[in-house]
């Protein structure tokens, strides 16, 4: 199975990026996490992006506050489908990150989840996996599944408590 990356632009990051570690761990997907900034360190961010299909990755899912370049620069340097996921910060509740992450010029792609939408991000990249792995594609189904039956279920509760 190829592998995720998730690459935080900061530490403080962190708080949001795990739970897309969580959701790609929960579904046994070999995962990496680094800290990689596209102003800060953008020598080490493009040779990873550049080597990143060589070294068995599928998706690389990328969190970024503020200017939020994060999942553009990677994709300048990868033909692997970059994921955005941009951070709420104390800067206009992340609505900066989330126009930096996707609005990206034409023949530059970046899927770009909302808001600190860090769960999708981990299972946008698990459906891309999936396309090649049907165990995958059968636990994202039983997944669904399990959903929709913890709603009805919160429907039953609720009809029952305030119908007539």
């Amino acid at each position: 199975m190829k592998k995720v990356v998730v690459i935080m632009g900061s530490d403080s990051d962190l708080p949001i990026v795990e739970k897309a570690i969580a959701t790609l761990k929960e579904f046994s997907v070999p995962t990496e996490v680094h800290v990689f900034s596209a102003h800060r360190t953008p020598a080490q961010a493009k040779e990873f992006a550049e080597n990143a299909r060589r070294n068995g990755f599928g998706a690389i899912i990328c969190a970024a506050g503020k200017a939020a370049h994060l999942a553009g620069a990677f994709a300048a340097n990868t033909t692997l489908p970059v994921i955005g996921i941009p951070v709420k910060s104390s800067t206009l509740d992340g609505l900066d990150a989330l126009l930096s992450t996707v609005q990206m010029p034409s023949g530059m792609p970046v899927a770009t989840v909302a808001i600190d939408g860090a769960q999708n991000a981990a299972l946008l990249a698990i459906q891309i996996l999936a396309v090649e792995d049907d165990s995958l594609a059968d636990r994202l189904a039983e997944m669904r599944i399990a959903n929709t039956e913890k709603i009805l279920e919160k429907d039953k509760q609720i009809c029952e408590k305030f119908s007539d």
